[in-house]
């Protein structure tokens, strides 16, 4: 059993109840977390001064922050994930793609696979397969292969943690929405999965859900991966 941190112990509360989950459509998702280069060719074509990538709560967002965006996470190099970037950032580059942020249930199902694994290899802990326990900074995407997932997505546990669609809601599981759920209409905090470098294993399962950030929050700590419509993207099938 691992032990979370004292400030994440409420957090179990969310997990429960432990229901099936059927997602009706397929999708792919990406094999690995977003690239700075990924993310520079969005920048290059000019990504942050087009409209039409941006909700309309992330072009306001812009338009009061356009002077410190983007925003470089500055040791990192191009095959690194691309952190430093909010969750408006990141869905503006997944419309951008013709994609869009994955959903909870979707990126838990492509770490957990149909057994619902605790970590994207099996149930036991293993420091050699992700770059998580008492490590200092992310690492290029793909460092460590023994990690994959069911559907050879890497790094869904550790380096970057990711960013989801769904807002958090502490008791929505409660309501055990069981075809394609979505979570809230609206909130305050976006979810992200999978933990990252230097952080406690608690963190890294599947199943963990980090309830603290808002969406225009940004940190070398958070990256990100999209999803697309079955039969399209370069991304790896699931669901």
């Amino acid at each position: 059993m691992l032990t979370p941190p004292s400030w994440a112990r409420r957090e179990f509360e969310s997990e429960q109840p432990q229901h099936e989950v059927r997602l009706s459509s397929g999708y792919w998702i990406d094999k690995y977390e977003v690239t700075n280069a990924a993310f520079r060719a969005f920048v290059d074509d000019g990504g942050y001064t087009e409209q039409e990538h941006w909700s309309e709560e992330g072009w306001a967002w812009l338009s009061a922050h356009i002077d410190l965006v983007p925003h470089d996470c500055d040791e990192d190099g191009p095959e690194y994930p691309r952190a430093c970037v909010t969750w408006y950032e990141a869905q503006a580059y997944a419309h951008w793609r013709g994609g869009r942020l994955p959903t909870e249930a979707e990126w838990e199902y492509a770490a957990r696979g149909p057994e619902s694994l605790t970590f994207p290899w099996g149930n036991t802990w293993d420091a050699s397969r992700a770059n998580v326990e008492k490590r200092l900074a992310s690492v290029p995407v793909g460092s460590y292969p023994t990690g994959v997932s069911w559907v050879g997505a890497h790094d869904m546990s550790g380096n970057a943690s990711e960013w989801v669609q769904d807002w958090l809601d502490w008791d929505y599981y409660q309501q055990k929405v069981r075809v394609d759920p979505q979570g809230p209409e609206d909130g305050r905090i976006k979810i992200e999965k999978g933990g990252c470098w230097g952080t406690w294993p608690y963190l890294a399962r599947g199943a963990y859900r980090h309830f603290v950030d808002p969406p225009s929050y940004q940190d070398a700590h958070i990256g990100f991966r999209i999803v697309t419509s079955a039969g399209t993207g370069d991304g790896q099938p699931s669901g």
